[in-house]
């Protein structure tokens, strides 16, 4: 079980995105590199930073594709669940679902973005000279994690800063150990798809 709420920080001046993920107390309990030029994404989740250590996979179930399905697998190969983007809803306002190792058609939860006109004003802040650099400190999405009664389970907020890009998790309701690290594996694979805002 991971203690939250979880900290998400994205390596600065790295070629490659890679993400730290800290507990509450400031322990390293996940690491993320993404690899470069991947046309089948293939990211290895370990427990530390030099990567001896496996705990998780995250593989893609096609070549670069809008709405692929990157399923999750634990050290042992054994599916954990799975994190898709839904199609064309996900241009106006960031929208995932996430399934089971049964991989049914009907989503234990979904990501969906608290308030689209973040995302719309940080498209548009974003092509103006200098004010760009603040869109960092100014406008910070918030995601919500959802059952399907719309109860919300955890919160990924982007915490202001000019130059790094930080994340808080909370947990707000109870779930047990699978469906923590499915939902975190989802948000982390969600951060590095949407990066490139914020």
């Amino acid at each position: 079980m991971l203690q939250t709420p979880l900290t998400l920080t994205f390596k600065l001046f790295a070629l490659a995105p890679q993400i730290s993920v800290t507990d509450a107390q400031d322990q390293l309990v996940l690491y993320v590199k993404q690899k470069l030029f991947k046309l089948k994404e293939d990211i290895k989740v370990c427990s530390d930073r030099s990567q001896t250590q496996q705990l998780y996979s995250i593989k893609a179930d096609r070549i670069i594709d809008f709405s692929a399905a990157y399923r999750f697998t634990n050290a042992q190969n054994q599916a954990l669940g799975s994190v898709k983007r839904r199609g064309l809803r996900s241009i106006w306002r960031a929208h995932y679902d996430i399934f089971g190792p049964d991989q049914t058609e009907t989503p234990l939860y979904t990501i969906r973005e608290e308030n689209p006109w973040v995302k719309v004003l940080d498209g548009l802040l974003c092509e103006v000279p200098i004010v760009n650099f603040f869109t960092g400190f100014i406008l910070n999405p918030v995601y919500l994690v959802e059952n399907p009664e719309k109860t919300v389970v955890m919160r990924l907020s982007k915490i202001p800063t000019f130059l790094s890009r930080k994340f808080t998790v909370k947990q707000m309701d109870q779930l047990d150990d699978n469906r923590q690290i499915t939902i975190v594996l989802s948000l982390l694979m969600m951060v590095l798809l949407e990066r490139g805002r914020g």
